[in-house]
């Protein structure tokens, strides 16, 4: 019964140490996807050390390539060593992608601040005849999201570029995919987009981080199985002399 336990445990964390090795590429993937986005949307967000939780995850992507190596070839050559070394790297990854959820809450809940603090001045560098970094950020934005202005297409009225143009318009990226002839004027306020921008920066940025709470969540409760199998194996391998003298080659008295 016993040898039967440990050959299913085996089994089960030679399967999650090839699930591993796929984590690993999600997990690079979620952390390279949350850098590009937030490429997108830097200038709405001057703390950096949002991208922390990114940067973690990352890490611990290339440092599951490394686990499940270890963790197969401690599997396949029942070494207690192998296995310990196992349990006790899947115990720190496993507390790191624990500070990476708690990090990834923290951020997400100061979003809504470092946007409302950033995004008026983005606004009003806004150059639209000689587009820099922040304005060609502005009219990615307004046309990704299809929003116009900071809570509306009216903030743009009191906008530098606006009393400088006077010609009583808004960029063309408030103009919505479907208004063909839309130039921009105010006049017009049926063909620029009615939301603002700023609600719709944090509810992107939000999603961002909870692409990473979710992926360090998932990947948590699947190491969290793989060291309870491995520790099963450890446990089993010393206490059933049957097993020892199996692997050892030795027999009964």
């Amino acid at each position: 019964m016993g040898q039967c336990g440990i050959t299913s445990s085996k089994t089960v964390l030679v399967f999650l140490n090839l699930i591993f090795w796929g984590a690993a590429g999600i997990l690079c993937y979620v952390g390279a996807y949350v850098f590009i986005t937030y490429d997108d949307y830097d200038h709405f967000f001057e703390d950096v050390y949002t991208l922390f939780p990114a940067v973690v995850i990352i890490a611990v992507g290339a440092l599951l390539f490394i686990i499940g190596l270890i963790g197969c070839c401690a599997t396949i050559r029942e070494s207690r060593c192998g296995l310990a070394t196992f349990v006790f790297i899947l115990l720190l990854v496993f507390v790191t992608e624990v500070v990476v959820v708690v990090l990834g809450y923290v951020y997400r809940a100061k979003v809504e601040n470092e946007v409302d603090r950033s995004i008026q001045k983005v606004y009003k560098t806004y150059n639209g005849t000689n587009p820099d970094a922040a304005s060609r950020a502005i009219d990615y934005v307004q046309r990704q999201l299809h929003c116009c202005g900071i809570h509306n297409y009216s903030d743009w009225e009191n906008t530098d570029w606006f009393k400088e143009t006077k010609n009583q318009s808004v960029p063309l990226s408030c103009c919505k995919e479907t208004a063909k002839s839309c130039n921009g004027s105010l006049a017009n306020p049926s063909d620029l987009y009615a939301e603002g921008c700023e609600a719709l920066v944090v509810k992107k940025l939000q999603e961002i981080l909870m692409h990473v709470i979710w992926a360090a969540l998932a990947f948590a409760a699947i190491q969290l199985l793989g060291m309870l199998c491995a520790c099963i194996v450890l446990c089993r391998r010393s206490r059933d002399p049957a097993y020892e003298l199996l692997i050892t080659g030795g027999t009964y008295a």
